[in-house]
């Protein structure tokens, strides 16, 4: 299955780009760090880009125990002819890459030539292809009887080759996984967690190859299966219902100011889909990026999609997302890992800034309004306001409040849904993006404090005022020195008509001090949630606001960009259908 790659990953040479050819010394030698076969997990991986390379559209896996008693891969891509499935289980035998080609900007998925003979050294291989002709090809290659050493370097020992019944496409069986490395064999984990490495790859894959059909049978059972049509019908296959359709999809393209100084724009493509931020786990292993389709391990990738979430994650908690990057072949250096799980881009930085952007996009405009079906569970009675993909419209412009509920819970009515709005969420929300604005230019609302503040300062936070003026000033605190390390607070924030107070200018002047020695402004962003939480209505004060005054936040809220959560993470908004509550009263709509 070596023999079967894409079209775009040519020789260079003037022959056939589909042909199986041996590479010369130099480039084997550039390319030999990949060739170990280090856990069935791996084996599945380079038999899957193969399948890729071959342009399957679907791609059947089947695993026994562990994956060293029987691994199983078939697809139903262009397949390769006699001579190209007998070369395909040499040593540096390959159609991805030229003789003397550079496999930095090879563009298929498993360039390196010596897959199919390094796990034929250390099991029992059954290549099984065919290229549309009558006849298919079986090569046979057993490690297990040899002792190891693949075909090509055995001299007389040639592989098996004999006719066989196969439509288009290739299948290969590897058993008896090293069966002849007792100490790789023991080096393994037990056979759920290998196991359950190889489900996470073959998730990877389908999520980066979501127009790709996927199959994973363990042991005779189904464990996974992606349709082919679609990345949030692949999140479905993965995951399940609750997760893809609290989801939404991103494609968005760029270009990108590409490294090296020479003012080159580099085009840049993102897709994928992400889920809402109602939808989370505790660990950081369900956010899954890809490169051109490759399914790699890149902590500046992953860290931009969680950037691109921003505040609307809660504490603690992490998003699930599939994101895929689409580069210039040139511009991705595959050979910077023996297991080909990372690569390296020319322009990581550009990369990632455009990914969080992208991502931050499409969050934002996404209508994360859900209607839900009918369900009186008491667990299900309330569910955090999320959505169907598609415009997002006035947020709550047909809401009309209703009233409140222990004197934090704004109630409004919004066509066949009750809202349940936590008014402090909701206010602070409302007061972060106001806040966050002032540092993009918009002017913040003050209030003058008559007569000043007197804030007494130590040294270094004395300094750290002056250092910092202007940015408190755009935050709204409008300072001058009083001497004797105090300061005068002439105004104050005071967005939504409430004013911060003293404490809120120690904790600004605190974070900005911290965000500047960081380097970063993910501390500024904490600042801005602690200062729109100080001057929030809380409990107690809610049933001093009119109709009017729960109107202008509905509409406050509908104005921000991002209106269904707080800046800490929480939901916002929770919806109750009118036939939740008709099934719950036994009446019909």
């Amino acid at each position: 299955m070596t023999g079967e790659e894409r079209a775009d990953g040519g020789a260079g040479d003037g022959s056939d780009p589909d042909r199986v050819r041996r590479l010369d010394p130099a480039t084997v030698d550039r390319i030999a760090a990949g060739e170990v076969v280090t856990r069935p997990a791996r084996v599945v991986g380079e038999l899957i880009d193969n399948a890729l390379d071959a342009g399957a559209s679907r791609v059947e896996i089947a695993v026994d125990g562990d994956g060293t008693d029987r691994i199983r891969v078939a697809d139903d891509g262009h397949g390769m002819d006699r001579e190209d499935a007998r070369l395909a289980v040499e040593r540096h035998a390959t159609s991805k890459l030229a003789p003397d080609g550079d496999p930095v900007g090879v563009a298929s998925l498993g360039f390196r030539g010596e897959a199919l003979a390094a796990i034929a050294e250390a099991a029992r291989l059954e290549l099984v292809t065919g290229d549309g002709g009558a006849v298919g090809t079986r090569v046979v290659v057993d490690g297990t009887a040899s002792g190891g050493g693949p075909a090509g370097d055995r001299g007389s020992e040639d592989p098996a080759v004999t006719d066989a019944g196969r439509a288009r496409g290739t299948t290969v069986v590897v058993e008896d996984l090293f069966a002849t490395r007792p100490a790789r064999r023991e080096s393994l984990a037990g056979p759920a967690t290998e196991f359950a490495r190889i489900s996470s790859l073959v998730a990877d894959y389908a999520l980066a190859n979501p127009e790709v059909a996927f199959t994973l049978e363990h042991d005779g059972s189904r464990t996974l299966s992606t349709p082919g049509s679609g990345v949030t019908e692949a999140l479905l296959g993965v995951y399940d219902r609750e997760t893809a359709s609290r989801s939404t999809e991103l494609a968005a393209s760029a270009e990108i100011e590409g490294a090296g100084g020479r003012d080159e724009s580099v085009p840049i493509a993102v897709a994928g889909a992400l889920a809402y931020p109602s939808v989370t786990r505790s660990s950081r292993d369900h956010v899954r990026v890809s490169v051109n389709g490759r399914p790699v391990r890149n902590d500046r990738l992953a860290a931009a999609v969680r950037a691109g979430y921003g505040r609307l994650l809660p504490d603690r908690r992490e998003p699930v997302a599939a994101v895929d990057v689409s580069l210039p072949p040139a511009r991705v250096d595959p050979n910077v890992h023996p297991a080909k799980r990372e690569v390296g881009l020319r322009d990581a930085d550009a990369v990632a800034d455009a990914v969080e952007s992208v991502v931050a996009d499409a969050l934002t405009g996404a209508d994360l309004r859900r209607k839900r079906e009918v369900d009186t569970g008491l667990d299900g009675a309330l569910e955090p306001v999320g959505g169907d993909e598609g415009e997002r419209p006035a947020a709550f412009a047909d809401a009309e409040p209703v009233g409140t509920f222990r004197d934090l819970y704004v109630l409004a009515e919004d066509g066949d849904e009750l809202l349940v709005i936590d008014g402090h969420a909701a206010h602070e929300r409302v007061n972060y993006e106001r806040l966050a604005r002032a540092f993009e230019g918009e002017a913040v609302p003050t209030v003058p404090l008559d007569p000043p503040a007197t804030v007494s300062l130590s040294a270094d936070e004395a300094a750290a005022a002056e250092a910092h003026a202007d940015a408190l000033a755009a935050l709204g605190f409008e300072t001058e020195p009083f001497g004797g390390g105090t300061v005068r607070l002439r105004s104050v924030p005071a967005p939504f008509g409430r004013a911060a107070d003293a404490d809120a200018f120690r904790d600004a002047l605190a974070a900005l001090s911290d965000a500047e020695s960081a380097g970063t402004g993910s501390v500024r962003d904490d600042l801005l949630a602690d200062l729109a939480c100080h001057p929030s209505l809380k409990r107690g004060e809610f049933d001093d606001l009119d109709d009017g005054g729960l109107r202008d936040l509905l509409d406050r809220l509908g104005e921000c960009d991002r209106p269904f959560a707080c800046p800490h993470g929480r939901p916002t908004v929770l919806s109750v259908d009118e036939a939740t509550f008709a099934a719950g009263f036994g009446r019909k709509r």
